[in-house]
């Protein structure tokens, strides 16, 4: 009991706090003049039709080519290419290769024997 008390004023005594912090942040006239500005801003691009990314690239014509070749990948769909993993069954010799977890015969080995035992069947990994 006494454990959710304290823990209820520390939390009261956080509120306040932050309270104090949010009015201060309000009478500082430099969040006034950049609230004003960022209305302004907004104001204009939706009477335009613009986006955000519309306003950055036409002050910097390089910020759409910079963004776009950071997130590309090797892979067609964006995403890197997941290793190839060969696994053998002990029990019965069979060997599969998959690059992901959604295979039949490995979802029914790990039904059978346990994620653990299966992973541990890995003979092979390729990029």
């Amino acid at each position: 009991m006494a454990s959710v008390l304290s823990d209820y004023i520390k939390k009261e005594q956080m509120l306040k706090q932050l309270q104090e912090e949010l009015q201060a942040l309000e009478n500082n006239s430099e969040l006034k003049k950049e609230l004003e500005f960022n209305e302004k801003l907004q104001a204009l691009m939706t009477e335009h039709g613009k986006l955000a990314r519309d306003v950055c690239e036409m002050l910097d014509p390089s910020y759409r080519s910079a963004s776009v070749k950071g997130t590309k990948t090797s892979s067609t769909d964006g995403r890197k290419k997941r290793p190839l993993k060969v696994y053998k069954n002990p029990h019965t010799g069979e060997v599969v290769e998959t690059r992901g977890g959604n295979h039949n015969v490995i979802k029914e080995w790990k039904a059978e024997f346990g994620n653990e035992e299966v992973v541990s069947w890995v003979v092979e990994e390729r990029a």
